[in-house]
């Protein structure tokens, strides 16, 4: 068995989730010597690799209605918990037609 496949056996407690669910994930940030940990909110809009490069997109929309995308290593020693919200019902796996709506309906995703 490479390490690959170790590592992520290992962190194998990480939940389900796809494209179209809400998430929270708990980000440790070091800034300086000091730890803390941020959460952030929002809609996964995609998965993509595979191994232990695989990482995801998700969208949030933040108080001032700006949008705020990010990446996450789904395999990152940074993310201290990962919990899902709300499972949507897609029909695709991308869910990039969100990024050209605005306000409520870029995060309308019906709920499964």
């Amino acid at each position: 068995m490479s390490q690959e496949q170790e590592k992520i056996q290992e962190k194998g407690a990480i939940s389900e989730f796809n494209a179209g669910d809400s998430i929270k994930v708990h980000y440790k940030i070091t800034e300086g010597d000091k730890h803390r940990i941020q959460p952030f909110d929002g809609i996964v809009l995609s998965k993509r690799g595979s191994g232990i490069s695989k990482t995801f997109t998700v969208r949030k929309i933040s108080a001032d209605g700006v949008a705020v995308e990010r990446i996450f290593p789904l395999y990152s020693p940074n993310i201290t918990k990962l919990e899902v919200t709300r499972h949507g019902k897609v029909r695709r796996a991308k869910l990039y037609y969100l990024r050209e709506k605005q306000g409520r309906e870029a995060t309308k995703v019906k709920e499964a």
